[in-house]
């Protein structure tokens, strides 16, 4: 494995409010001011040996992550603002701690976004870029890359989608190669968004590129064969936040217990840019889609009919601008024990969206870097512990479960080390009353 040598640049399009509360973050961390809690990369643990409990280092001591003090901060925007400003607008941080990193914020500048109003009508950039075509879309993106690297001395890139959630596509025959891809680029194909043309410019030359949104980007066949001829990692998508986190957390142990579920009522109100783009019925199909599948992925109806058979799966997100980025949350899950006695659980969720997703950004950065110099590339589903509706390779089910997903990311780190598998307690303690007997 390559060392984690000089700086890594993190390159994010869209400096809204996930993106500049995690550059905040990393930067008041540096200077003391503030801690990387909820970054499993900064604060998580791995255990390691044969399950005997006697080792359990910090995680970035174990695997060679880029340091917090060697990272660069870039992006794009449909929005002239500064990083500062952009934070200071988004009302997710506190103005005082904001203020004491001004200097730091305000020099983050976002260079002029690839953006098309048909994939997101809520919205109407004036930095935008004005190419000709999608290939001069991508070349531009292209020189950005270059220049941002010449001009911070970075070593290396890696790029994270923190924009809008794009109008629902589905996947078409433009999509299916790189040849048709590359020709609809400079044909100016509608089924190619903007998103598509930054993951293309960055797999081209080599760059990891993961998807923080539900948009249909990196999971086509076009940026999969891409990947995979220029040996580039890719990952995706949408950022596992809010009410979806919990759904991970608690459909797992409704069905380790053969609980079973009727019925699954979720809504939410948000006030963000998120919930105004999300307010546009296209944008929230997408958003929609990548939500739905996860009840049904975890408890798996065709394994479990009389469990999960008849399980009836609403979501609603409705836009409220007096919550901003607190995004509230409510579940109602109608579930049934012995002999189909009905019962219910109520979940009122309070939380903030961009706090949720900023270590995720974080974290998804550092392992794109950690996977390009272990060489690894293509479809780095051992990411999906951080997605909603989480990419896999061709032909391989998706895993939904946030406790299987966590042990598959330690176990693709363990042997990325050459460490040894960790062994089960319990089986350990068998296996000593065995040798006893």
């Amino acid at each position: 494995m390559l060392p984690a040598e000089g700086k890594l640049g993190i390159l994010l399009p869209g400096l809204g409010a996930v993106a500049s509360t995690m550059i905040a973050g990393v930067i008041a961390s540096r200077k003391g001011l503030a801690k990387p809690i909820g970054s499993y990369t900064q604060t998580g643990h791995i255990e390691l040996g044969e399950g005997k409990g006697d080792r359990y280092p910090l995680l970035k001591d174990f695997v060679p992550l880029a340091s917090l003090e060697d990272v660069v901060f870039g992006g794009w925007d449909i929005y002239e603002d500064n990083v500062f400003q952009a934070a200071s607008q988004a009302r997710v941080l506190d103005q005082h701690l904001l203020n004491a990193i001004r200097p730091e914020l305000e020099v983050i500048k976002p260079m002029k976004a690839v953006f098309d109003r048909n994939y997101v009508r809520n919205l109407d950039g004036t930095f935008i870029k004005q190419s000709a075509t999608k290939w001069d879309a991508a070349q531009e993106l292209i020189k950005d890359i270059e220049t941002f690297k010449k001009e911070n001395n970075v070593n290396r890139v890696v790029i994270v989608w923190t924009g809008s959630t794009e109008k629902y596509l589905e996947q078409s025959a433009v999509h299916e190669t790189i040849a048709s891809f590359e020709a609809g680029l400079k044909n100016n194909d509608p089924a190619i968004a903007p998103s598509m043309v930054y993951a293309y410019a960055a797999v081209s030359v080599g760059i990891p590129f993961i998807n923080g949104a539900p948009n249909l980007t990196t999971d086509i066949p076009a940026i999969v064969q891409l990947a995979q001829k220029t040996k580039t990692p890719i990952g995706g998508k949408d950022f596992k936040t809010g009410q979806t986190l919990m759904k991970t957390i608690v459909a797992p142990g409704l069905a380790a217990r053969s609980l079973g579920v009727t019925g699954w009522f979720s809504t939410n109100i948000l006030g963000n840019r998120d919930g105004l783009v999300l307010d546009d019925e296209q944008n929230f199909k997408t958003k929609e889609v990548s939500k739905l599948g996860v009840l049904e992925d975890i408890l798996r109806p065709d394994l479990h009919p009389d469990l999960y058979g008849e399980l009836y799966h609403k979501i609603r997100i409705n836009y409220y601008p007096p919550h901003g980025d607190n995004k509230e949350s409510w579940d109602n899950i109608d579930i049934f024990g012995w002999l189909n006695y009905p019962m219910q659980i109520k979940i009122n969720f309070l939380c903030r969206d961009s706090i949720l997703a900023a270590p995720i950004v974080l974290d998804l950065a550092l392992f794109a870097d950690l996977a390009q110099r272990a060489g690894m590339y293509g479809v780095q589903d051992w990411l999906s512990f951080y997605l909603k509706s989480p990419q896999t390779k061709q032909g391989e089910h998706a895993e939904n479960d946030i406790f299987k997903q966590l042990n598959t990311l330690k176990q693709v780190l363990r042997d990325m080390m050459q460490e040894q598998t960790v062994a089960s307690p319990a089986l350990n303690r068998a296996k000593a009353t065995e040798e006893m007997a």
